[in-house]
């Protein structure tokens, strides 16, 4: 019998991209009414007016009417730790609302809260003093004088798109002041609007 010729099949290597020679992690309190990116329209203000390297990219984002601490990094596996919901990496947020929260409106968000895409995870949620040595935000918040403002303090371990203000606004307290102090081990501490550190790659 005639031989006959498997048919043939394209198939794909896996590639894992290298880690680069000089992996750098870079703690960044990103300013109110910045992009988190490098690149945009040239009346918006983007992390390059404030970040020096050319070789960093944010590890996750956060909006432009929200402040403090952005990570940026060149190591495309510590970015995926950092960013990927997989990793369930908790992210800490001091957040002025409007109002005086209840105890039933904390258990809430601690419990989870249906939002337009689903339910939340659990989180943490407790009121807070405002933070020592906070600086003003520019422009100001728009508070309303008929109506009391606090501070609660919210951790959470997702990334969706505006989630914490969608949470806090599902429960009655519409967020004023958005502030990540913390994501994991890294923390906002003393850096101030624009300041920026280097820090080991490590995690």
């Amino acid at each position: 019998m005639p031989k006959t010729t498997p048919p043939f099949r394209r198939t794909r290597a896996k590639h894992t991209k290298p880690r680069p020679a000089n992996p750098k992690l870079v703690l960044l309190n990103k300013p109110y009414g910045v992009m988190s990116q490098f690149s945009g329209d040239p009346i918006e203000q983007t992390l390059k007016a404030y970040v020096p390297f050319k070789d960093v990219y944010p590890a996750g984002r956060l909006d432009k009417d929200s402040e403090g601490l952005l990570l940026l990094t060149n190591d495309g596996s510590l970015q995926d730790k950092i960013a990927h919901p997989k990793h369930k990496l908790v992210k800490t947020y001091w957040v002025q609302v409007e109002g005086e929260p209840t105890e039933q409106q904390l258990q809430q968000l601690m419990q989870g809260v249906e939002l337009n895409d689903g339910m939340t995870r659990p989180a943490e949620a407790f009121r807070m003093p405002e933070p020592t040595n906070l600086w003003p935000r520019n422009p100001p918040i728009r508070e309303r004088k008929s109506i009391p403002d606090s501070w609660i303090c919210v951790r959470i371990s997702e990334g969706r798109n505006r989630q914490v203000r969608r949470m806090t606004a599902a429960v009655g307290l519409p967020t004023l002041r958005l502030i990540r102090a913390a994501i994991g081990p890294w923390q906002l501490q003393t850096l101030q609007p624009g300041e920026w550190r280097e820090v080991p790659p490590v995690w």
